[in-house]
């Protein structure tokens, strides 16, 4: 595991740039050193199945190119749950805050298509990619 990503991208992120949605290319400049969540990971691996895709294989592509699918500990699982009160009003799920948790922790940007997040002051950076 890297001490210090770029970026840590939330599972809208990943999932715009495997979908070839808007704000791909954003995410495919950052991928190779970018970390992300296993919660996160999780709701990507959801997303694949249900498209009737391999988890296995994606999962190894992407670590092959850098992505560092950072474990969920009991501190991130603290800190999401303390970023609940802030959030609640914009509807943050568990995994958004997971992937806020993680960007504190790492001292890194939150990368995500999730436009809900702009207005959220918590101090840590928040950048959407479309």
């Amino acid at each position: 595991m890297m001490d210090i990503a770029p970026v840590v991208l939330d599972a809208s992120a990943l999932l715009a740039l495997l979908h070839r949605e808007t704000g791909a290319d954003v995410v495919k400049q950052v991928l190779s050193t970018a970390a992300i969540s296993s919660v996160n990971w999780s709701e990507v691996a959801q997303k694949s199945i249900e498209r009737d895709l391999s988890v296995a294989p994606l999962r190894a592509d992407l670590v092959e190119v850098g992505l560092d699918i950072v474990p969920f500990t009991v501190e991130d699982a603290e800190a999401a749950a303390e970023l609940y009160r802030a959030t609640r009003s914009a509807g943050l799920s568990l995994g958004d805050r997971a992937c806020l948790a993680l960007a504190r922790r790492l001292g890194s940007p939150a990368l995500t298509a999730d436009r809900r997040w702009a207005d959220i002051r918590l101090g840590i950076e928040v950048r959407l990619i479309r």
